[in-house]
């Protein structure tokens, strides 16, 4: 992945609305979502929640499939993926992030 993709990723999800999409989309898995239900569950207008799936989707990290009628949004695991293994690469300099105890915690 592309430093600049990585950047545009970050951007997208550094607002609060788009990061709960987002979010909720992950939640939804493979499945995804119609605008419909998101906007029920989330309480965001369905023109507020169109803005903010166009720049997801403008990020990479939301797809989009019409199955009929509606319209399905997905999260887009692979570019999630990839943005996380960017992210963590060389982590630590390939020691333990994380003390036992720290890595047992459930929170």
């Amino acid at each position: 992945m592309e430093e600049k993709e990585v950047v545009r990723s970050l951007a997208a999800l550094a607002h609060g609305l788009r990061l709960q999409v987002f979010r909720a989309l992950v939640v939804a898995g493979h499945r995804g979502m119609t605008p419909g239900v998101m906007s029920e569950g989330s309480g965001i207008p369905p023109a507020t929640l169109s803005f903010h799936l166009k720049e997801l989707m403008n990020a990479g990290l939301v797809t989009q499939e019409r199955q009929g009628r509606n319209l399905v949004y997905r999260a887009s695991f692979d570019h999630m993926n990839e943005l996380l293994g960017y992210l963590t690469a060389n982590c630590c300099q390939g020691e333990a992030c994380l003390d036992e105890a720290a890595a047992a915690c459930k929170c």
